[in-house]
Order: structure tokens, then C-alpha cells, then sequence
């Protein structure tokens, strides 16, 4: 780090700063703030971010994480503010009870329905009610690692600014564009005004995954944990597509079927390199 690096450091002692406010807001609301900036934590979601090219509003250092500033300072574009928290008041606006002593405000590539539609090979991720944040973030994951062009999210479905939904996504969610739609009404016939064939998958009944017909162009819908894809996505399906699993299992988490439905999709389209990596 260079010479200059410790001045950069600004030592806020209380509650009241509004940086410390506005981080604290944007955790317990698990929400954007008013700008769109995104708490965040951790050492190696800060860096994700980073590499992922997000923009900083202010990255927040407790007292005793001073060698972690010496790691990410450097990493930091200079208009980026650098606060040094009293312990208390670090543990005070974090989410977790066990902080690695270190926070962000970033900003999500959130974008519209229209921009994610304009994609060159339309290839979606819905999540229609999915209300458990780790199998949000496990599916934001597995959309990425399997070439999604984006991540559309329904009413009713958790906020991808969840912190669990943040964690369990490892990153991905800082560089999968997804966009917040409006319900069956509205988004079923922009989706089909694309040529986009609607897909649900499940644990329980349809066409066994190897018999499915996908195509180039889809949206694959991930319904609700305990209750499934409503009646109202549902009957709109081009196809439901089932995971054959062992009958002493009664059923899949959502976020693993759609996962291996995901890594069907690419592997029949060529997306998987006979070495085993997506392109």
C-alpha cells in the first residue's frame, strides 16, 4: 500500500455519520438506498465486486481490520470513501454476528425487462415466487456458471439485495443482468413476443428431464419452495420439465433442480467444452 494509503482512512467514532446511516438502512432493509447502492460484506465479495467492476460509493473498515484495509485499499479507484469504524458501531450496522470487520455500498447492474429482452440469444432465469434466499442466490449462481443472459424476478420472489441472497450467490449476482418484472399479465406476452419458450421446472411431475425440448431461445421459471409455480404461471408453460431422483426422496430444492436443468440446457447447446468449462 502506499505511503499515503493510511491518510485516506477516515475514523468515524459515532452512529450518526451518514455514510454509517445510509450502510445501516441499507442492511436491516435489505434494499437499495435511494441512490441504488447495495450493502455488501465480507473480504471476498468486496473483491468480487471489484473484479466484477461495480461502482464504490464507501467501502467501511472496523478498528480491528486493519490489515484488510492494507489488502483492498489498493484495489480502490481514489474518489471511493474509506471509513475506520469503532468496533461497536461496525457490529452495530452489519448483518452478520460474525463480520470479517469490513462493508461496502455498491451498485447491482440492475436493468429493465427491455434491455434484458434485447439479448442476443434470450436465455432467462425466472424466479416466480421463490422466497427462500439461499435458493435465490443458488440459482443466480447456476444461471451464470451455465451462459443465462439474465435473471428475471416476479412479485413475491425475496429481493435479490438480501444479504443471504448476496452471500449465496458468490459473486454472481454482481455481473448476472437482472431486471424486476411485473406479473403474468405483463411479462408472458413480452417473452412471447420474442419467441421465448416458457419452461417450469420440478421435482414432481412433467416430461423427464432427457426427453425435454428446450430450443435456442427460453426462460426457465423456478416456482415457489412448498407450493410450486403458481396456477397462474403455470397453465402458461410451454412445457414442465420433472428431474427423474430417487422415490425415496419426495422431492429436490428448487435451487438444485433448476440447476441441473440449467447444466442440461448447456450441455445439449454445446455450451459445455468436453473438458467440462462453459466457454
Amino acid at each position: 500500500m502506499s505511503s499515503s494509503a493510511p491518510e485516506r482512512l477516515r475514523h468515524i467514532a459515532g452512529r450518526h455519520n451518514a455514510l454509517v446511516k445510509e450502510l445501516r438502512r441499507a442492511f436491516s432493509q435489505g434494499e437499495p438506498t435511494e441512490e441504488g447502492y447495495c450493502a455488501i460484506e465480507s473480504v471476498r465479495l468486496i473483491e468480487e465486486a471489484i473484479r466484477s467492476g461495480l461502482k464504490f460509493k464507501a467501502v467501511f473498515f472496523a478498528a480491528s481490520a486493519a490489515e484488510r484495509a492494507h489488502r483492498l485499499l489498493p484495489q480502490l479507484a481514489s474518489h471511493v470513501e474509506t471509513l475506520v469504524l469503532a468496533e461497536g458501531v461496525f457490529a452495530g450496522v452489519t448483518a452478520t454476528q460474525s463480520p470479517q470487520g469490513v462493508a461496502a455500498l455498491v451498485k447491482l447492474p440492475e436493468r429493465s425487462l427491455e434491455q434484458l429482452l434485447a439479448a442476443a440469444r434470450p436465455f432467462f432465469v425466472v424466479a416466480a415466487g421463490v422466497q427462500d434466499p439461499g435458493n435465490l442466490g443458488t440459482m443466480v449462481r447456476s444461471a451464470e456458471a451455465f451462459g443465462a443472459s439474465g435473471l428475471l424476478l416476479t412479485p413475491g420472489t425475496v429481493s435479490p439485495f438480501n444479504q443471504k441472497v448476496v452471500r449465496a450467490s458468490a459473486g454472481s449476482l454482481f455481473r448476472l443482468p437482472l431486471a424486476q418484472t411485473e406479473g403474468p399479465k405483463v411479462l408472458l406476452p413480452a417473452l412471447r413476443a420474442r419467441g421465448i419458450r416458457l419452461v417450469a421446472t420440478s421435482s414432481h411431475k412433467g416430461t423427464p428431464l432427457p426427453r425435454a425440448q428446450f430450443g435456442d431461445a427460453l426462460a426457465i421459471f423456478a416456482g415457489n419452495e412448498g407450493a410450486g409455480l403458481a396456477r397462474e404461471w403455470q397453465r402458461e408453460m410451454d412445457e414442465t420439465v420433472a428431474v427423474p431422483h430417487s422415490p425415496r426422496v419426495e422431492s429436490l430444492n428448487a435451487g438444485v433442480a433448476l440447476s441441473i436443468v440449467l447444466y442440461e440446457i448447456a450441455r445439449r447447446s454445446g455450451e459445455i467444452e468436453p473438458g467440462g468449462n462453459v466457454p
